[in-house]
């Protein structure tokens, strides 16, 4: 097999490879025999069929297959052989085969960039610890008390916070606007589920009567022939009703699940989870702030097919999950995970990192406690080799960035919940 390699920018590569004539008429005949042992024409007993008739009939069907497994084997035979490491499948092009001459095709990709620094030593990182205060487990139940909020019709003017239900219509110079009216639609004043002058000129309005308000959508309003534009809304304002938060008591206790309603349990339980969530964010900070001194210290080009599949992924998700980023922040975004990716799994090789089973299952345990079934959760994953894999790759990164941390000095800093809270936690997320 001939094998020759030309270097395209700085991780390109095209691959140029000559099977010889004899591995490809070898091959062919091997297979030819066997498929005649196997075809039925009429007048002919089974494996009696002449090979003649087997090639006429199957012979360029034959051909395309064994090109397909010889390319394939051979690629594989070339990197190794030329040292190569292929960041994605390789692309190829290749002649018509043929029977008595080579096999020849070219493959191009890209390979994996060379990584030259696997470790923080000599960093600095801060870790910051957060204590759960009695004002952080008071915010948490003020929280939730918002969320089995009830209303009650009131008979006096609207005001901020009020919900209210209304029918609109909007004119933009004397034209109705289109997707400018509803009706009997409901609304919480100063929650921003309209724009800011509609909202804010419902306040002072009793139900049964109608108000015509001059609002300006904001310049930078998501639909852009808006933007900026100024709409005459009528408004028929039919009920008021006033926010009614139930009280912290023994049957709010129980809502909550605390079987006895003792309402210094509920407390107790809502401290352990702020606990826990505490900790995971800390955790998650030192981790990005691990991965973002092991990017500082390396530059390295990154391959466009894998940051290109990464904004795919990204876009889809978006999709999804109703999170957009624009343009620039998702290839950034694409980027910073292809890096840190790349990065953990030079390190995971370097260091023989491996995904030890009793790990994986507390992995998957603590993701569980999230969900109402955790046993299903767990169970759903064991079921398929694929899904437990990922969760194998999630706890060998995890490994990684704690052998990055073992080299690093990591210095505790105390900060509140709620900064805790603020932090940033997506430096290569």
């Amino acid at each position: 097999m001939q094998v020759s390699v030309e270097t395209v920018g700085t991780l390109g590569r095209k691959l140029k490879v000559a099977v010889p004539a004899e591995d490809i008429e070898k091959e062919f005949s091997q297979r030819l025999k066997k498929l005649s042992q196997q075809v039925k024409m009429p007048g002919f007993r089974p494996g009696k069929v002449p090979l003649k008739m087997v090639e006429a009939q199957y012979g360029n069907r034959l051909l395309e297959e064994i090109a397909g497994d010889l390319i394939q084997s051979s690629f594989h035979e070339a990197v190794v052989r030329e040292g190569l490491r292929p960041a994605v499948g390789p692309r190829i092009e290749r002649k018509q085969p043929t029977r008595g001459k080579e096999l020849e095709y070219v493959a191009e990709f890209e390979i994996y960039p060379e990584i030259k620094k696997l470790d923080i030593q000599g960093t600095t990182i801060e870790r910051p610890v957060a204590a759960v205060a009695d004002e952080d487990i008071d915010r948490t139940l003020e929280s939730i008390r918002k969320q089995r909020t009830t209303w009650k019709p009131v008979e006096r003017e609207a005001k901020s916070g009020d919900r209210v239900k209304i029918d609109f219509s909007g004119l933009m110079d004397g034209e109705p606007l289109q997707g400018g009216t509803a009706k009997d639609f409901f609304t919480v004043i100063g929650s921003g589920t309209l724009i800011e002058d509609l909202e804010k000129g419902m306040i002072g309005v009793r139900a049964g009567e109608t108000r015509n308000i001059v609002a300006t959508f904001p310049a930078d309003y998501r639909h852009q022939p808006l933007a900026g534009k100024s709409v005459d809304f009528a408004v028929n304002l039919h009920e008021v009703a006033e926010a009614v938060l139930p009280e912290i008591d023994t049957e709010f206790a129980k809502q909550l699940g605390v079987r006895d309603g003792d309402v210094a349990k509920l407390r107790d339980e809502i401290k352990q989870s702020l606990e826990r969530e505490a900790t995971q964010r800390s955790t998650r900070v030192l981790r990005e702030r691990a991965l973002k001194a092991l990017m500082d210290s390396n530059d390295f080009e990154l391959p466009k097919s894998l940051v290109d599949a990464e904004e795919t992924s990204l876009k889809r998700y978006g999709q999804t999950s109703g999170v957009r980023l624009d343009e620039a922040a998702l290839k950034e975004r694409a980027r910073k995970r292809v890096a840190v990716g790349l990065a953990l799994a030079e390190i995971i090789i370097a260091r023989s990192i491996k995904a030890e089973p009793a790990r994986v299952r507390a992995k998957l345990e603590e993701m569980a406690m999230e969900y109402e079934s955790p046993a299903a959760f767990v169970q759903y994953y064991y079921e398929q080799p694929q899904r437990i894999a990922q969760i194998e790759s999630l706890v060998a990164e995890e490994r990684a960035v704690e052998e990055l941390l073992a080299q690093a000095t990591v210095q505790d800093k105390p900060v509140s919940f709620q900064e805790l809270l603020q932090l940033d936690t997506q430096t290569a997320n």
